[in-house]
């Protein structure tokens, strides 16, 4: 097969499968050894976590760029395009960029046929293998990269990064890599390679020892949150490690744990770069689609939470804004439906709007999805972009508007906004 467009590579990507039978490294391997192991030419810092590590590698990827770091990013999922997977110091791929590496990949995988009729990528598999072969093309200084899920046996796992990270803990994804919190927390520690050092973010004490475990094993230095760097946000957002001391924007409390993770690993890599210059590139950190403002009249917040946690943390945030404002909270939610789709409901406030709606995706949940209770409690609606219009027309300068639940959702309303 031979690519001529970047939407050929990009439908091409979504008729392969998700998973393989065997959930371990042997495919991704395999590809990129044919491809001379492009991986290995580059620098790279892993972050894995259930919650925060987009945030953690948005922010680590500006201090990189402001240190004069050539810097690709791979992350997941997109908001507006899918070229934001892999960006090199802030710049999506480019189309062309895009036919090329995959049309590599293609070569790659036409050699291992000879012999292997049967060998296929998965659809991740398929992106990590891309991204790998452009950061090495375009001679990138470091790449920052993104756990898909879990850490052990994620594709991704194929590299010696200067820096691990892992940002927190939680439950998300339970049927791939849990069930418990526990085998999580292994999974995500399997991350951590040998003699390299590890950043721990906000940790759950009872899986704490887990990680510490591993890291002692692989002899990898550990840094954890609130015992070796420290964040707090009174009046500022402060930053305290044993050489520095730093002060931020005001940011919602869980992104001060991420941008904590972020400093502490960067300061790790021990790249020249002052304690203003450092201040200045996490405060010009826009990450799409988290704990995003659209406005402020009334507030529009645009967050792609999805689990437990992620939910929990948000609308902590949104109920803290809306005692500052005294209006309505306002939520239009669309979730997937292969989430758990009942529990993120417990976290809504008797008093907060809640309307339920979907997209047009194949994983997106329908009415019947939902728990009867949901079905029965909050308004449903097909038509995302009515509800959204609707929502946003009814609420008044004291309001708080929150659309959530999936970076697909947030990612309409996006483009829908950016087109008015």
């Amino acid at each position: 097969m031979i690519f001529t467009n970047a939407q050929a590579v990009i439908s091409y990507l979504y008729t392969l499968p998700k998973l393989h039978d065997k959930a371990d490294l042997s495919y991704i391997k395999r590809v990129l050894a044919v491809l001379d192991n492009p991986q290995d030419k580059i620098k790279t810092i892993h972050v894995t976590g259930t919650n925060g590590k987009g945030s953690t590698s948005y922010y680590l990827s500006n201090l990189l760029q402001k240190a004069g770091q050539k810097t690709g990013l791979f992350v997941s999922p997109y908001v507006f395009a899918f070229g934001e997977r892999m960006q090199v110091n802030g710049q999506n791929i480019s189309d062309d960029q895009l036919v090329i590496v995959a049309n590599q990949v293609e070569r790659a995988l036409s050699k291992i046929s000879r012999k292997e009729s049967n060998f296929a990528l998965s659809t991740f598999e398929y992106e990590v293998a891309m991204a790998f072969t452009f950061f090495a093309q375009v001679k990138c200084d470091y790449a920052v990269i993104e756990v898909g899920i879990g850490g052990r046996r994620d594709q991704t796992n194929v590299i010696i990064p200067e820096v691990s990270i892992i940002t927190t803990v939680g439950l998300d994804h339970e049927k791939l890599i849990g069930p418990t919190i526990e085998d999580i927390a292994r999974e995500k520690s399997g991350i951590i390679k040998a003699n390299r050092p590890v950043v721990l973010g906000n940790i759950p004490t009872s899986v704490l020892p887990i990680i510490e475990q591993q890291a002692n094993q692989m002899h990898a230095p550990c840094y954890l949150l609130s015992r070796d760097f420290t964040v707090n946000s009174n009046q500022r957002l402060s930053y305290q490690d044993k050489q520095h001391k730093l002060e931020f924007f005001i940011k919602p409390e869980v992104e001060s744990y991420d941008i904590a993770v972020a400093v502490q690993a960067f300061n790790l890599l021990k790249i020249p770069l002052t304690a203003a210059e450092i201040v200045a590139a996490i405060n010009q950190t826009v990450i799409p689609g988290r704990y995003q403002i659209l406005q402020n009249d009334p507030l529009i917040i645009l967050d792609g939470a999805h689990n437990l946690q992620a939910m929990s943390n948000l609308l902590e945030f949104v109920h803290q804004e809306q005692n500052k404002r005294h209006g309505q909270v306002r939520t239009l939610i669309m979730m997937m439906k292969d989430k758990d789709l009942g529990p993120v409901f417990s976290l809504f406030n008797d008093t907060d709007q809640v309307e339920l709606t979907t997209i047009d995706y194949p994983r997106a949940a329908k009415k019947q999805d939902f728990p009867k209770s949901i079905q029965a409690k909050y308004s449903y609606h097909e038509d995302w972009q009515q509800a959204y219009n609707k929502l946003k027309r009814v609420s008044t300068s004291h309001d708080i508007l929150l659309v959530t639940g999936s970076f697909y959702l947030v990612g309409n309303v996006l483009q829908l906004e950016a087109g008015k």
